[in-house]
């Protein structure tokens, strides 16, 4: 467990703004007290979404799969968010559940939200459409909110109601 407030970067991919969820989703970081404290909307360019999907994607899933992830994520518009609390990436990634969304369990964003499996992904040509990113580490995120965000677009906020989660790590 961190003694301070870590951060993550969380992607709202374009099937999440096609299905017009964002806020649901959303509304599901701010109940456990994350603090928002980046947010935008965007359409990502190749370059940004190639930084995005590293070319460890490519080295560990091939490097037709990472342009098909790329190709989706430019697809229409995305919702680029940091989130900040107290093991925020772990959190957020038990939050979001399996890649694969078929395999999300229930009560996670995957599994209430969508139902895709990589074998129809496969068929379909298409990059897997699963609604939302979260890093996998803490390094991972910082590198990642790096990509998305410059310094200044990030802001310091102490949202009320993580009083007792966030704040006590501020004094």
């Amino acid at each position: 467990m961190t003694t301070k407030p870590q951060r993550t970067l969380i992607l709202l991919k374009p099937d999440a703004l096609q299905r017009g969820i964002v806020g649901e989703i959303l509304t599901r970081f701010e109940r456990v007290g994350a603090a928002m404290v980046g947010m935008k909307l965007l359409v990502s360019d190749k370059d940004t979404a190639m930084q995005h999907y590293t070319e460890d994607v490519a080295i560990r899933r091939g490097e037709h799969i990472r342009e098909l992830m790329v190709k989706m994520l430019t697809s229409d518009p995305v919702v680029a968010v940091v989130l900040e609390g107290v093991d925020m990436v772990e959190l957020a990634r038990k939050m979001v559940g399996a890649t694969e969304p078929k395999s999300a369990a229930p009560g996670t964003i995957r599994g209430d939200y969508s139902h895709v499996s990589y074998a129809q992904s496969d068929a379909s040509g298409k990059g897997i459409f699963n609604l939302i990113h979260a890093s996998g580490s803490a390094e991972e995120a910082e590198a990642e909110i790096a990509v998305w965000f410059k310094p200044e677009e990030l802001v310091e906020f102490k949202p009320g109601y993580a009083n007792y989660t966030i704040h006590q790590y501020y004094e």
